[in-house]
């Protein structure tokens, strides 16, 4: 199967010099965890997430309102492309344990992203196994257990 089969295609990107708390709004109202950041010619310059804004501004104090997401985002994003098989891209997901992979064409313009959740709504094409291995590594902790009970 190929990512193109399994990524969503209908993406919200920003650029770098957006605030903050415009990125948190586009997370609520089209109920995303993450935005690929992209420059002025529309490549994929950075990606930020839910998290970065609660551990990178919230927890850091910074004013949401004047924080550009330049300033929280990740910078060195992993990406796959289009036509990649989908068990290369769960690859790269599980060694830099990340739950979204955004997808980018050959000029590196961010054309959709493959989550987790999309692994999982076609773990009959891919296969069960494959897809529960994927989300293992992703979420591994290195055996540390953190508020286990």
């Amino acid at each position: 199967m190929k990512v193109n089969q399994g990524m969503c295609k209908d993406v919200c990107c920003a650029n770098p010099s957006t605030k903050i708390n415009e990125i948190a709004k586009l997370m609520s109202e089209n109920h995303i965890g993450c935005v690929p950041i992209c420059d002025d010619n529309n490549c994929i310059c950075g990606i930020v997430t839910d998290r970065d804004i609660l551990l990178r501004c919230v927890a850091c104090e910074k004013d949401a309102k004047t924080t550009p997401v330049s300033e929280v985002m990740t910078c060195n994003v992993c990406t796959c492309k289009t036509d990649d098989d989908i068990s290369n891209a769960e690859t790269k997901m599980s060694q830099n344990q990340i739950r979204r992979l955004p997808v980018c064409d050959n000029q590196n313009h961010v054309v959709g992203i493959l989550t987790i959740g999309n692994l999982a709504n076609n773990d009959r094409k891919i296969g069960k196994q494959e897809v529960c291995t994927t989300i293992e590594n992703i979420c591994n902790c290195n055996g540390q257990q953190k508020n286990a009970e």
